[in-house]
């Protein structure tokens, strides 16, 4: 079955970057001049997903607000004939077909992707999560729905991770298949270097089917209130193979105020209009 869909969970409060994010999303923190979300929405995009359902919070209508038509600004840059920035802008709402569902207390990314059942349907379906920024020359969702198309079964992304990183991730027990395709036997959330089943991390990219929705709601609760898709993925282990994919190409954790730094300063010297000045400038710090 085609994937046509994706879920973009952003309901959280990005306690991580306050005080930012206190009063305006994390997902619209600008990374170089484009919000985090909209390099998710793209990368779906790119892979062919023109469905993208947000999970949204009371605090988050700026997200609705962005991928929306602005008929003002449009006409403000029509008048000052400033013919670039009005391409952009009328660019964004025509993405994708978006639809908005409220997530109305914060119970987990298991819960915030439960929400979005009867949006799916008995589709297979993509997961993005906004704060990893993928540059791959093919786009790290489509990589994973090629590996679905191929398995047949749900696929998750994977990347190999240091000690730290065993800290901050959900790790994977696995069976190598393939040189990038590993059977997955057992998973582990954040279990730190001691406990850890490898240096294989699931790195916020997945491919699931509708049998997500069921392992969601067979899983307890954390002892923070929270589901977690680690927990629900093992449940989903019970009945059906899932399968983790090592993408190719570079990750950015923008959710992480040093690896937004990281995607930032990055993303722009790939930037033509950028890459110079920025490049010399860094080379002229004395820090």
């Amino acid at each position: 079955m085609k994937i046509k869909k994706a879920i973009i969970p952003a309901a959280g409060f990005g306690t991580r970057f306050l005080p930012a994010t206190k009063s305006q999303p994390k997902e619209m923190l600008i990374v170089v001049d484009k919000p985090l979300i909209q390099y998710g929405v793209e990368e779906a995009v790119k892979s062919g997903i023109k469905k993208i359902a947000v999970i949204t919070s009371r605090r988050k209508s700026s997200i609705e607000t962005h991928f929306d038509r602005s008929p003002e600004l449009e006409q403000f840059l029509k008048e000052k004939s400033k013919s670039d920035f009005l391409e952009e802008v009328k660019k964004i709402p025509e993405l994708a077909d978006f639809c908005y569902i409220r997530q109305k207390k914060a119970l987990g990314l298991g819960h915030a992707i439960l929400m979005a059942e009867d949006y799916v349907g008995k589709e297979a379906f993509a997961v993005l999560l906004p704060d990893d920024i993928f540059d791959c020359d093919k786009p790290c969702i489509k990589q994973l729905i090629d590996a679905y198309y191929e398995l047949k079964a749900p696929v998750i992304v994977v990347g190999r991770v240091d000690e730290e990183g065993t800290k901050r991730y959900g790790i994977i027990k696995s069976k190598q298949i393939s040189e990038r395709v590993f059977k997955v036997e057992d998973l582990i959330e954040k279990p730190g270097p001691e406990k850890a089943f490898s240096d294989l991390a699931v790195l916020g990219r997945y491919v699931f089917t509708h049998e997500i929705f069921d392992a969601i709601r067979k899983t307890e609760p954390d002892n923070k209130g929270e589901i977690q898709i680690t927990d629900a993925i093992r449940n989903l282990l019970k009945t059906q193979s899932v399968y983790g994919y090592l993408f190719e190409g570079k990750r950015y954790d923008a959710g992480d105020k040093q690896g937004f730094l990281e995607a930032t300063i990055e993303l722009a010297l790939k930037r033509p209009e950028f890459r110079e000045n920025l490049r010399a400038y860094i080379d002229s710090l004395k820090i």
